[in-house]
């Protein structure tokens, strides 16, 4: 009887230990758990000081004006025959896009006359233009506020100035062809697809990316 009541006792200050232990590492744990979610938060965060957010007292007011720089994008897309090439042009910090390349007015008669004579033009966006799924080359390149607005005038001169169209003279081509010539840029061949055009204007100046005007 004696030596049950002992292993009796023994079990009771085996089962309080284990207990603390238990209440012990319970702290731990969730401590460890509140440091793993620290870590992580940590990881995710710029590990440059320089670019974490500065306090709310010392951080400055975003200048909002300064929105720039501006670009103008010769681009090509698929259509019904060779395809279509156009320019969209615009600040880089704004959605909004302007449209500007050289179609037939009207619907297949007008193109199919166009390849035979001139033809009524309209010279904004048209179907396509707008969606990068049917993109086939892109050559953008930017442009300082002064430049910009000499090249968007000109761009708005030339819609203003092209009431007709026609395949082998007055085309797509010859009409972005004409931007990038008053840019300063070298200009390929206009008697060739879009695509090949647009890549080709790339090629020819490097990929250059930053565009400057000679002085009036």
């Amino acid at each position: 009887m004696t030596y049950k009541a002992d292993r009796s006792g023994s079990c009771i200050l085996a089962g309080l230990a284990l207990a603390a232990m238990i209440a012990c590492t319970m702290p731990s744990a969730s401590a460890h758990e509140a440091n793993k979610r620290v870590a992580d938060a940590n990881a995710l965060a710029p590990t440059d000081p320089a670019s974490r957010p500065a306090p709310q007292a010392t951080r400055r007011p975003v200048a909002r004006a300064e929105k720039g720089p501006y670009y103008v994008d010769f681009r090509a897309r698929t259509a019904a025959s060779w395809g279509h090439a156009f320019v969209w042009y615009g600040k880089t910090s704004e959605r909004a896009v302007e449209v500007a390349g050289l179609t037939p007015a009207g619907d297949t008669l007008a193109y199919v006359l166009g390849h035979l004579t001139w033809v009524p033009s309209e010279t904004g966006a048209s179907y396509g233009d707008l969606d990068p799924e049917y993109l086939t080359a892109s050559y953008r390149v930017y442009l300082n506020e002064a430049d910009a607005k000499r090249v968007f005038a000109y761009i708005k001169k030339l819609q203003a100035n092209s009431p007709v169209w026609n395949a082998e003279t007055t085309n797509c081509t010859g009409f972005i062809g004409d931007i990038a010539e008053f840019m300063g840029l070298q200009v390929p061949n206009r008697w060739q697809r879009p695509e090949n055009f647009v890549n080709r204007l790339k090629e020819m100046n490097g990929g250059r990316q930053m565009v400057r005007l000679s002085a009036e």
